[in-house]
């Protein structure tokens, strides 16, 4: 697998993972619609902040981690390519909607740019996507350790920043857009499954020629 290859495919993976409505994306939304446009981007800035947290962890922890053991790197990418199997499939299978948000109360966005940071580092979906994921592509062979997570955590910034910038930017309109047709997160949510296996099950033949 080369470069190139291996950035696809974590651009697919991350894609499939934060465009399924979560804890961030709820977030977002919630203060989009009761603070406006100004609050959901202060939003969306704390979870990229957030994002970039889990960058740091997944390039030096996990990946310098498997780099000290070299034996626990097949095993590593089969056990996260079942992970992300799950998921998919559990997507597939599910019907996803959005649900009414409750309003919040007034706050300053200096508030909810601090909030959105700790929702975001203490969301698990992005700590098993990172422990999962992360460690399949950023690899020696790829070049230096810094330049791999920079390139990963920028990518992570500009999906996070279309994704959830763009529903902060659309407010009220976004949110209403997903309430009210339903069929449009349901489907969302099953194609991003289908891409999620589909990436899977090539990292996984990946990891089990490197058993």
């Amino acid at each position: 697998m080369t470069y190139p290859e291996a950035l696809w495919i974590f651009f697919i993976l991350l894609s499939g993972i934060i465009i399924v409505p979560g804890m961030d994306m709820i977030f977002v939304l919630a203060n989009a619609l009761t603070g406006g446009r100004p609050a959901g981007i202060a939003a969306t800035f704390g979870i990229v902040l957030g994002g970039a947290f889990h960058t740091a962890f997944g390039a030096f922890a996990v990946v310098g981690f498997s780099r000290l053991v070299p034996e626990l790197y097949g095993p590593m990418l089969i056990a996260g390519s079942l992970y992300m199997i799950w998921i998919g499939w559990t997507l597939i299978r599910s019907s996803i909607t959005v649900d009414p948000v409750g309003g919040l109360a007034s706050r300053s966005l200096p508030a909810i740019f601090g909030q959105a940071i700790v929702t975001c580092i203490l969301n698990p979906k992005a700590w098993l996507f990172v422990l999962a994921v992360y460690p399949q592509f950023i690899r020696p062979d790829f070049g230096p350790l810094w330049a791999q997570a920079l390139v990963i955590g920028l990518m992570v910034a500009a999906v996070q920043l279309t994704v959830y910038g763009g529903l902060g930017l659309m407010a009220a309109k976004g949110r209403d857009a997903m309430v009210g047709n339903p069929k449009l997160t349901i489907w969302s949510g099953r194609i991003a499954g289908l891409l999620l296996v589909a990436a899977a099950l090539f990292t996984l033949w990946r990891g089990w020629q490197g058993i």
